[in-house]
C-alpha cells in the first residue's frame, strides 16, 4: 500500500507490524508475513538508524518500539493508521490479535 513511499515492502510490513502490536522483533515479524528474516533485520537496521524505531535488550530478543522522540512520529502512525484501514478485515484481525503464551501455572511474577 504505501511500499512506494517507503522504497520497501518489508518496511511497510515492519512499520504495520510495530504500529499495529506496539512492538515486534525481527524474527516474529518475518514470520507473520513469511518473508525473509534478513531483510526485516536490515530494515529494522536501517529505521533504527534513521531515528524512526528504537530497541532494547530483553535476554536474547531485542525488541523495536517506535522512538517517541521522532519528530514526524504522529504523522507517521496517521498514515500507517490510514494504511491499515485498507487492509482485508482478515489481514487485520491478524495483525491486531497480539497472543502471546500463557503463563505457566504455578509461575510467580
Amino acid at each position: 500500500m504505501i511500499e512506494v513511499l517507503l522504497g520497501s515492502k518489508n518496511a511497510e510490513r515492519v512499520l504495520i507490524y510495530i504500529f499495529s502490536r506496539e512492538e515486534g522483533y525481527p524474527r516474529e515479524i518475518a514470520r507473520h508475513f513469511n518473508s525473509d528474516l534478513k531483510s526485516i533485520q536490515k530494515q529494522m537496521d536501517k529505521l533504527e538508524a534513521g531515528g524512526v524505531l528504537v530497541s532494547r535488550e530483553v535476554g536474547r530478543t531485542r525488541p523495536y518500539t517506535f522512538n517517541p522522540r521522532y519528530p514526524f512520529l504522529n504523522e507517521l502512525k496517521n498514515l500507517l493508521e490510514k494504511a491499515l484501514s485498507f487492509y482485508s478485515q482478515e489481514e487485520r484481525d491478524e495483525l491486531l490479535m497480539n497472543r502471546r503464551r500463557p503463563r505457566a501455572r504455578g509461575k510467580t511474577l
